[in-house]
């Protein structure tokens, strides 16, 4: 083994070692173990991509339906709010008690522009009610079917009590019905807030000139309670109606469907038999919409009825039977058409969001 010269280990010794010291010492060290005097810190942050966070939602199945039902409420609500104002009236028994009585006195009393009264918030609320209507009825649809078909290809638990075989089955049961019930339920939940303040925008302009107006009136009379009143005949008045107008308008156009060997409505058949279902289903539920509005809007006429019952009671006391149907025609006159144009249009927009995309 040749040594190495008193160079070359003063070589090694440099790299495989730092000197560290001050004026009292020197300390050799392994430059692994070298401290750095000194150390940078880099943050960095980076901005969440909005645009690609939208474009990728907007894949979604679920959120298309979502946006084609907001756009639905909205154009129809822009066109049919006249008739709106003037059902709310003659349901809540302020003033004329005929149609055109109620739209001339409207004219005569706030102008054009009051049969719009409450229009901004009927707005805000239509948009998001009927986009989580329909999205809501969507979804629930399509989640019932796929559990019964899931359900009957795993065969139907039975059991077995002497002689008797029970077969679990919930073939009986209509994803379509449950999709309305549920549509109904989440909708009034999420946005019965907005249906208090537009009621109360229609009905006394003058003590509720705004919303924020409004507001601050509604809590200083009740709190927040106040802001939810109505709520519990609300959903006990929204369930049957809900449950039998997407029933109805989905088992019509299936057997309309068949019997014409076609695949898809056109737009006016879209609207005659969104029309139809509106029409029966608030038929069927019209007393209970009478009884509910009083409660909304008892405390303005300084007596409200402390729950449905007693609205209902109070009413047909009042003015008989014929009384839970008072403003049933301008009822009609409204769902009617609205019923018939939120169903073309909200098929118009789900073939262009959901079928052209396809597509692509």
């Amino acid at each position: 083994m040749i040594p190495k010269s008193p160079t070359e280990a003063h070589e090694i010794h440099k790299k495989n070692y730092c000197v560290l010291g001050d004026v009292y010492e020197v300390v050799m060290v392994p430059k692994e173990l070298e401290l750095e005097k000194e150390s940078s810190v880099e943050l960095r942050f980076q901005v969440p991509d909005v645009r690609q966070a939208i474009r990728d939602s907007m894949r979604t199945r679920e959120v298309r339906e979502f946006v084609s039902g907001a756009l639905a409420g909205a154009m129809t609500k822009a066109v049919l709010a006249p008739l709106e104002t003037i059902r709310t009236r003659m349901i809540v028994g302020v003033g004329s008690r005929t149609i055109v009585g109620s739209f001339l006195e409207i004219i005569e009393k706030q102008g054009w522009q009051g049969l719009w009264a409450g229009n901004a918030i009927n707005m805000l609320r239509i948009v998001p009610t009927q986009a989580i209507e329909l999205a809501t009825f969507e979804c629930v649809k399509r989640t019932m079917t796929s559990l019964q078909e899931k359900w009957n290809q795993d065969e139907c638990p039975k059991v077995k009590i002497g002689n008797v075989n029970l077969e679990f089955s919930f073939s009986w049961i209509s994803p379509v019905a449950v999709g309305g019930a549920a549509a109904g339920i989440v909708s009034t939940l999420a946005c019965h807030p907005l249906e208090v303040l537009k009621d109360r925008l229609t009905i006394s302009p003058e003590a509720y000139p705004n919303i924020s107006l409004a507001l601050r009136n509604i809590y200083k009379e009740g709190g927040i309670g106040a802001i939810y009143s109505g709520m519990s005949p609300t959903l006990i008045g929204m369930l049957p109606y809900s449950t039998s107008y997407y029933f109805l308008y989905e088992t019509l156009k299936k057997s309309y469907c068949q019997a014409k060997r076609k695949t898809s409505l056109n737009r006016a058949e879209m609207v005659l038999i969104g029309a139809f279902s509106g029409f029966t289903a608030s038929t069927i539920s019209f007393p209970l919409e009478v009884a509910r509005k009083r409660l909304m809007v008892g405390a303005l006429q300084g007596k409200c009825p402390p729950n449905m019952a007693a609205a209902l009671s109070e009413v047909i006391q009042e003015e008989g039977l014929k009384g839970l149907y008072r403003g049933w025609g301008a009822s009609c006159l409204k769902v009617m058409p609205s019923s018939g144009i939120t169903w073309m249009f909200y098929e118009a927009w789900k073939d262009i969001l959901l079928v052209e995309r396809q597509h692509l």
